[in-house]
């Protein structure tokens, strides 16, 4: 029975014509195998997933293995993508299992959703051996499987949640410093040794971080920004960032290319280049926003969630060139000068090599005309699969990335690509108040959103309003973090990944640190306290405050896990800086201070922009509450940043504040960049 051919993930659309009986996540599954009394097999991964890959090639393409499968057990689907719930407290149980984790995750679990056995990807033979040996252990010893897993259960559900501690300090932003020093790599940037990662939450704490060690901070940043462009994890030739380098040198990528990497490492880029003035992030940001346009961009206006590492069965063989290759496209001369520029040194396998930027070309112009024809060339190859659902949270990442770039860059097209993803998510994946995960060709999946998609998204949002002055994001913002704040809320000072009102597994999943993107945690921390700068609200800010108590517990160990909550502390001590900027938004004078604010590297800062507003009653709204920046008496929108803040002399007028103490309203960039310098202005 072909149950996955209308399921909204191509990573289950992709297992439809699987001689194996897939089930997707959900109580018919449960129901069958309560009906039949066999086990389930729960199998989880993502399309761009190489060994997912392999493994279905091997064994759930196998007439033979399916038959096993299909005979023994109730086989469940999932995309770990469209359901990271089920995923984190499976992965859970696999690692305290293993002592390891990884894709395709392999559990075997009671009728009731206990695991009792767990793996990652298993080779065909081992893998009929141990449906084999699971099927014997259930008929004949099913009491010691069924305490296998009620132990399990037991053990994961004991409150293995990290302690939260004190608000963070500048001496804890030191100390997490000092411990990132420890680990850095001073020859290849990054962090460790292979594989590596790129470290974008981290990265962004080092840009922002203004404590003792500054310097060394930014040197840090700035060597690992430097050699993940120029290295293979890079495409030199389309742009965007590859999963990881397999090596300790960002040399050879894993070659799967995720969304949610390549807007954090965007915004990162952008960041750079506006705390430093760096050429290569002036080339490398841009160059991401467009590969995000042109390989992610929907139909519908939103970005898909990742392109395969495989084309024709083979990782990377879109991305990588012999020198014979480079001389049937290019003449002798640029031939050979590309086969040097580009280091086409038989890196990758086969005498293939990834392509790098070891240096910059000595001839801009042929250097344009090269990757060009390089480019046309490649484009005819068979491109790797995408997986075009949209991910609320992802997308929001990739909002906040294409509106600040675009405002930095004077890029219109960025910001207006920023704003129609925005549009979607509002149109397609808000019910009521509340967000569903995710969606494909503008049509909405069933799954809930998560922790991540609601802070992400208002994250997303609240810097789509600073670039744009337009307050429908603003408003949008408000309803999210209402939610986060009433229904994810542990009661302790965190947050749950999960609502109050999601489905019940057999735990609730709740991970406070870092993985391939902010925690949910700590991105809920960044967007609420982003939210009581711009309204004075204290209740958003003391639920940021303790929301980063996490941060002070993994600071002097484990710096690497919690870059994004490092990020937001360094933010919330700096103010953050608050920018009311006032005045007609089509007025060149507002636009000329609006401009200095946003390239103005103040950590954190958020901008408020338009015309001056009356002060208004703190009602309460569907998204408020006392300080909301929505008015709920009459449905318009106020910024309470704004208010109270008038023109100077009949023109607009710029003011810096922090607590919603403001210094001297400014009128000219010149002024509003020295305020913004000044001590204690953020």
């Amino acid at each position: 029975m072909n149950r996955l051919k209308h399921a909204t993930s191509p990573y289950l659309q992709q297992h439809a014509d699987n001689p194996v009986d897939w089930f997707e996540w959900g109580e018919e599954a449960f129901e069958e195998a309560r009906r039949r009394d066999v086990p389930l097999l729960i199998s989880v991964g993502y399309s761009a997933c190489h060994w997912c890959h392999v493994m279905a090639h091997e064994s759930f393409e196998d007439v033979e293995t399916a038959r096993l499968m299909n005979e023994r057990f109730v086989n469940v689907k999932v995309d770990r993508e469209e359901r990271p719930d089920v995923d984190a407290v499976y992965m859970s149980a696999t690692q305290a299992m293993t002592q390891q984790g990884g894709w395709p995750m392999t559990v075997f679990a009671t009728p009731e959703g206990h695991p009792f056995y767990c793996g990652t990807y298993f080779p065909k033979p081992q893998f009929q051996r141990l449906l084999v040996g699971v099927h014997t252990a259930w008929t004949e010893d099913r009491r010691q499987v069924v305490e296998q897993g009620s132990k399990v259960v037991e053990a994961l559900t004991g409150g293995s949640t990290l302690p939260s501690g004190p608000v963070p300090t500048a001496q804890t932003l030191t100390v997490a410093v000092e411990n990132l020093l420890r680990s850095f790599d001073p020859v290849r940037g990054g962090f460790g040794g292979a594989p590596k990662f790129p470290p974008s939450m981290v990265l962004e704490f080092l840009l922002r971080y203004q404590g003792d060690g500054a310097v060394a901070a930014r040197d840090m940043a700035a060597r690992t920004l430097e050699a993940m462009a120029r290295g293979g994890i890079y495409d030199q030739l389309g742009g965007g960032f590859a999963r990881y380098s397999v090596d300790a040198g960002w040399v050879v990528p894993h070659f799967e290319k995720m969304l949610y990497d390549n807007a954090l490492l965007l915004r990162v880029y952008t960041h750079w280049w506006k705390s430093s003035g760096a050429p290569l992030a002036r080339r490398v940001a841009p160059e991401t926003a467009d590969w995000l346009l042109r390989e992610m961009r929907t139909a519908e206006g939103g970005f898909a969630s990742a392109l395969d590492a495989d084309s024709e069965g083979e990782e990377g063989r879109f991305y990588v060139w012999t020198p014979a290759q480079l001389r049937e496209v290019l003449d002798p001369e640029d031939a050979a000068w590309a086969i040097e520029l580009f280091e086409v040194t038989g890196t990758f396998e086969h005498g293939t090599s990834v392509l790098q930027l070891l240096g910059d070309p000595d001839d801009a112009d042929r250097f344009a005309r090269v990757r060009s024809r390089l480019m046309s060339a490649r484009d005819q190859r068979v491109r790797p699969g995408r997986d075009d659902k949209v991910v609320a949270a992802w997308n929001g990442l990739a909002v906040a990335a294409l509106a600040e770039t675009g405002a930095v860059f004077e890029r219109p097209d960025l910001v207006e690509a920023a704003r129609q993803a925005a549009t979607l998510l509002e149109r397609v994946h808000l019910d009521g108040d509340r967000l569903l995960r995710t969606s494909r060709d503008g049509h909405a999946g069933r799954n809930a959103g998560v922790l991540e998609d609601y802070a992400d998204l208002a994250e997303g949002l609240l810097a789509l309003y600073g670039v744009t002055g337009e307050v429908r994001w603003f408003a949008l913002a408000d309803r999210l973090l209402e939610v986060v704040l009433s229904r994810f809320a542990d009661g302790r000072g965190g947050f749950f990944d999960t609502a109050d009102d999601a489905e019940r597994l057999f735990q609730r999943p709740q991970d406070p640190t870092d993985n391939a993107t902010p925690s949910g945690q700590f991105a809920a921390a960044g967007a609420l306290l982003s939210y009581a700068a711009l309204t004075g609200s204290a209740r958003h800010r003391e639920a940021a405050a303790s929301a980063l108590g996490t941060v002070s517990v993994l600071a002097a160990g484990h710096a690497r896990f919690a870059g994004w909550g490092l990020a937001v502390a360094q933010a919330a001590l700096a103010g953050p800086a608050e920018v009311a900027i006032v005045g007609p938004v089509d007025d060149p004078r507002t636009r000329a201070l609006h401009r200095a604010a946003l390239l103005a590297d103040v950590p954190g800062m958020v901008i408020a922009v338009g015309d001056a507003q009356p002060e208004g009653p703190a009602t309460t709204s569907a998204g408020g509450g006392a300080g909301s920046g929505v008015d709920g008496g009459t449905g318009g929108v106020r910024v309470p940043l704004l208010e109270e803040r008038g023109l100077v002399g009949g023109a607009p007028a710029a003011y810096v504040c922090r607590g919603f103490t403001c210094r001297l309203p400014v009128t000219t960039p010149a002024d509003l960049l020295a305020e913004l310098a000044a001590p204690g202005a953020g």
